[in-house]
């Protein structure tokens, strides 16, 4: 093994005499942030070297890199400890988060090197993200930069409640007190609406190490801690959520037929054998009958603790599931408000789609309001319309489907989220979630009598088949016979028709594109729930806009949502015209009429398509039929009914 690089005897009196009396304490996650070229990686890089954690090899591998690409004359560049990517040496910058681990004889750390350029504030938020503690540096020449205040509410956004304003290079400035003092006092009234619980203000240089390990004989007027002494007695565990235990699931185990658990990270609170747990998507409920780990059993767990847990009851619960205390639940909701650092080049607006990724869960969700943009440089909350690279904002987000989730200040691992852009797969936010929309106190009650039971007593797989196309083009009759066959055949049947329901429970929506798509929302959660009781679900809507029809897809399992498109020329329904619609459009007695003034999109690749500009629909619905049953008997996978259309 390498032997650790002796310290030489810089500074007046060795670290472990001014830490001698500090109590001895856990982890602690930090990391570095600040401008660009403040000295965040001259920090680490000082502090690995002082506490002992650079080898041999490791020095003399620095002190011949220093000599090429350092930029401290002929002193070692401490930085190129921590800055190895070969773009961040040639630009003298930090790129990519980097983490390096240390100890000392009181406590562990792990700190996160995050890079100060603009373009990077994604990679900040990153290691800020994990971590207790930050260390904003602040160059002593330059004061409170734009990059400082960003950096400085991300932190907060984040969930950090400790920070340690550390103004470096304090030796170009003479070690002047009162520049110190003056930038002590701007960033206290920068932060005191930030919400930190502590901002311990150090004079230091990280490039000589004066106040790092021991203080420093050039600042008598400073009377505080040095960063490592601080470091070392700073209270900032993590904290473990609001206390309520939470476990999502990320694996279902099932190795055999004789061992089935679920596999995760409590992501806080604890869990012992014997206590009462709940599905929070489900409501479906258990106790825990063994808490497995690669290790044992154990008789109890607690955050941060990776366990499957083995239940009393066999309870459908897949990945992306949570299991909670069934006394103090996550909110269950489709909207959420949250809190959006935009990491994109391109612009946010409302409206658009993307997959949002909580805990072990990944959703179609979309973004429907911006309600302000934070200004970092005040404070102010300002109402935009949209928002840019870099940009903090509060936003309105709308799930496909219900998450489970708390808000981020009271857990942080099941309060955050990232969107991804659904194309190019790309992160495009972090998101902290701040509170639901709606009611927040609604919870499914997990109910013995399930999908599954309903549809084994009907004898056949649930199923909803969407007829969609022009007006005229033939859906209601089709989807008619279609039933009719079905009902001969002995099939649980039901069927939507849109008048029926623009008559009844959507009799407040009207034609508008926001209407029609509202519309088809409540087609879809209607639909669902008749699938929940078994049915064979009929659903002839035109539902002229493609994302809705995906949307309502998304809801279902694979296989169990057929699109059929009923294909006829726009000419050929307006002839048949069954209900005199096409000629009081053309008259403009009807205005967003599909197929006259607003545009139909028809399916990319529908699982049935039917030429309806024929005059037999009997046999078009035939052929469904005879589709429909093999989908209905047959016992195989999505993949393989999938191909059977």
């Amino acid at each position: 093994m390498n032997a650790v690089h002796p310290l030489p005897s810089t500074q007046p009196d060795a670290p472990e005499k001014f830490t001698a009396d500090a109590p001895a304490r856990g982890l602690l996650r930090f990391l570095t942030c600040g401008s660009v070229d403040d000295g965040k990686s001259t920090l680490i890089g000082r502090l690995l070297y002082e506490t002992r954690a650079v080898f041999d090899d490791q020095y003399s591998a620095l002190e011949d890199d220093s000599r090429r690409v350092g930029t401290t004359g002929g002193d070692i560049d401490f930085a190129l400890l921590v800055d190895g990517l070969e773009a961040e040496r040639e630009q003298g910058i930090t790129i990519d988060v980097a983490y390096r681990y240390f100890s000392t004889p009181r406590r562990s750390f792990i700190v996160a090197d995050t890079p100060g350029h603009e373009q990077y504030t994604r990679n900040m938020a990153t290691g800020a993200s994990n971590a207790d503690l930050a260390i904003l540096l602040i160059d002593a020449r330059k004061g409170l930069l734009t990059q400082t205040r960003r950096h400085s509410v991300i932190a907060s956004l984040l969930g950090i409640r400790h920070v340690v304003l550390a103004v470096n290079k304090i030796d170009l400035v003479g070690f002047d007190q009162a520049t110190f003092d003056a930038i002590v006092a701007d960033y206290e009234v920068f932060a005191r609406d930030l919400g930190f619980l502590s901002v311990q203000a150090i004079p230091l240089s990280a490039r000589f190490g004066d106040n790092i390990c021991v203080p420093s004989a050039s600042t008598p007027w400073y009377e505080g801690p040095t960063l490592l002494g601080h470091l070392e007695t700073i209270d900032a565990a993590g904290r473990d959520g609001n206390g309520q235990f939470r476990l999502p699931v990320q694996w279902v185990n099932r190795p055999n037929l004789d061992f089935r658990g679920f596999s995760g990270t409590i992501a806080g609170g604890r869990v012992a054998v014997g206590d009462e747990v709940v599905a929070a998507g489900s409501g479906k409920r258990s106790h825990v009958a063994r808490i497995v780990t690669f290790d044992g059993d154990l008789p109890a767990a607690e955050a941060g603790d990776a366990v499957t847990l083995v239940l009393a009851d066999e309870i459908d619960a897949p990945r992306g599931e949570v299991f909670a205390d069934p006394r103090h639940r996550p909110i269950v909701a489709t909207r959420l408000a949250a809190r959006l650092v935009w990491m994109a080049d391109e612009m946010l607006v409302p409206g658009r789609s993307y997959n949002l990724k909580l805990g072990t869960r990944t959703v179609p969700a979309t973004v429907r309001a911006i309600r302000h943009y934070l200004d970092i440089e005040t404070l102010a909350e300002t109402p935009v319309v949209s928002l840019g690279l870099n940009a903090i904002g509060l936003v309105e987000i709308e799930t496909l489907v219900p998450v489970a989730f708390d808000a981020y200040t009271d857990n942080r691992e099941l309060g955050a989220f990232i969107l991804i852009d659904r194309f190019t797969n790309a992160t495009v936010a972090a998101g902290m979630a701040v509170e639901a929309l709606g009611a927040t106190n609604v919870h499914r009650h997990g109910f013995d009598v399930d999908r599954a039971a309903r549809a084994d007593i009907k004898r056949q797989r649930p199923l909803v088949l969407w007829f969609t196309g022009l007006p005229g083009s033939g859906k209601s009759t089709i989807a008619n016979l279609v039933e009719a066959k079905l009902h001969a055949l002995g099939r649980h049947t039901t069927t939507l028709d849109g008048d029926a329901l623009r008559q009844g429970l959507n009799a407040d929506l009207g034609f508008d594109a926001a209407s029609r798509t509202e519309n088809i929302r409540r087609v879809g959660e209607v639909a669902r729930l008749m699938a929940d009781a078994g049915l064979i679900v009929l659903c002839a809507f035109v539902s002229p806009f493609r994302a809705d029809r995906d949307r309502v897809r998304e809801r279902f399992a694979p296989g169990e949502f057929v699109e059929i498109f009923v294909d006829a020329p726009p000419e050929v329904c307006a002839e048949r015209d069954p209900k005199g619609l096409y000629a009081q459009a053309k008259e403009g007695r009807i205005a967003a009429f599909t197929g006259v003034d607003q545009g139909y999109e028809p399916p990319l690749d529908p699982e049935l398509r039917l030429d309806a500009a024929g005059p037999d629909p009997e046999a078009l619905a035939a052929t469904v039929v005879e589709r429909v049953e093999a989908l209905v008997l047959g016992a195989g996978s999505s993949a393989e009914t999938s191909a059977e259309l």
